[in-house]
C-alpha cells in the first residue's frame, strides 16, 4: 500500500514556503506553481497580474508513514500570517493569499480542524482568513522558481 500523499498549500511568495516543506523529515518532493484560479497553463506573468485567480502554491509529495497531513498543516500555519487578506508581508495581491487546497475528504477535515483549533488557541489574535478549497489543476511554475531560495544559498524567506 502507497503511504504517499499530496498537499498543496498557498502561503505567500512560494520561494520559501517550499524551502520550508522541503526540510520536513518525510516530504519526498516539493514543486512551485499556480492554483485556485481560472486560468488554463498561466506563466508568473500571468499570475502576478492578478487577473487570473490563482494563487502562488507549493505542492508537497509526502510519505504519510512518516509525517502526517496534520504536521504539515501545523507547518503551514507557523510558515505565514494567516490574518493578511490577500498579502504576505510587502507582497500584495491575490497570488500570495492564504490557502489550503485539498485532495482528498480527510484533508478537508484536518484542515478545517486545524484552523478551528487555532482560532481557539489565542496564540493568534486577529481572525484567520485562509481560504480552505478543493485543489483544482496545479500548473508547474517555470524551471527558475523551483527550489528558488535553495539554489541561491538562502534556507528561507520567511516574513512572519
Amino acid at each position: 500500500m502507497s503511504t504517499t500523499e499530496t498537499a498543496i498549500f498557498a502561503a505567500g511568495c512560494f520561494w520559501g514556503v517550499e524551502a520550508d516543506f522541503r526540510a520536513v523529515p518525510g516530504v519526498l518532493n516539493t514543486a512551485v506553481g499556480y492554483s485556485g484560479g481560472q486560468s488554463v497553463d498561466p506563466t508568473y506573468r500571468d499570475v502576478c497580474s492578478g487577473q487570473t485567480g490563482h494563487a502562488e502554491v507549493v505542492r508537497v509529495e509526502f510519505d504519510s508513514a512518516v509525517v502526517s497531513y496534520g504536521e504539515l498543516v501545523r507547518e503551514f500555519w507557523a510558515a505565514h500570517d494567516p490574518t493578511q487578506y490577500m498579502r504576505q508581508g510587502p507582497d500584495v495581491g491575490s497570488q500570495y493569499r492564504s490557502a489550503i487546497f485539498y485532495t482528498t475528504e480527510e484533508q478537508h477535515s484536518a484542515a478545517e480542524q486545524s484552523k478551528r483549533e487555532m482560532e481557539a488557541s489565542g496564540t493568534i489574535a486577529k481572525p484567520i482568513v485562509t481560504e480552505i478549497s478543493p485543489a483544482g489543476p496545479f500548473y508547474m511554475a517555470e524551471d527558475y522558481h523551483q527550489q528558488y531560495a535553495e539554489k541561491r544559498g538562502h534556507v528561507s524567506c520567511r516574513t512572519r
